[in-house]
């Protein structure tokens, strides 16, 4: 029974980081902490990283803490919260940094509907260059209306 209770809480943690992506990137990225986000929206940089990539630092940190704390303190549900915020983590550079932005060149033949919807959110993200007016937040769970057409 408690691999059921794993796998709940494994997908509850991947779900909810959506939530904490997009409240993160809402608040925190377009908010006081634009300064290491804004070299994502304007391009003005020569360098293959960006300040923005600093945040994956955080998430990174709070996964690993949870295997250190499953690991040494036997806490049994820190295993599948540390390895849903990892998932959740690839998921995310796979789908922001190697299908949408391409800073890999793969995935460039993706066109089914759910690709193009999650493109589409994403590039109207990124119409706006400045810190406020932005939309779309979210990375995978995005309006309809990016589907539709």
């Amino acid at each position: 029974m408690q691999i059921v209770y794993w796998i709940l809480v494994f997908l509850t943690t991947f779900f909810i980081m959506e939530f904490m992506a997009w409240f993160t990137h809402k608040y925190i990225m377009h908010g006081f902490l634009w300064v290491l986000h804004k070299d994502h929206h304007m391009k003005d940089h020569d360098s293959w990283f960006e300040r923005n990539d600093a945040f994956f630092l955080f998430y990174a940190i709070v996964s690993m803490s949870c295997f250190y704390i499953w690991s040494y303190e036997g806490v049994w549900w820190c295993l599948p919260i540390g390895l849903g915020i990892m998932a959740y983590g690839a998921t995310y550079f796979m789908v922001h940094d190697i299908f949408i932005h391409q800073r890999f060149k793969m995935f460039r033949n993706a066109n089914n509907w759910y690709a193009r919807g999650v493109r589409r959110a994403h590039k109207i993200h990124h119409k706006h260059l400045g810190k406020r007016d932005s939309e779309n937040f979210g990375m995978l769970i995005v309006p309809i209306k990016y589907f539709r057409k």
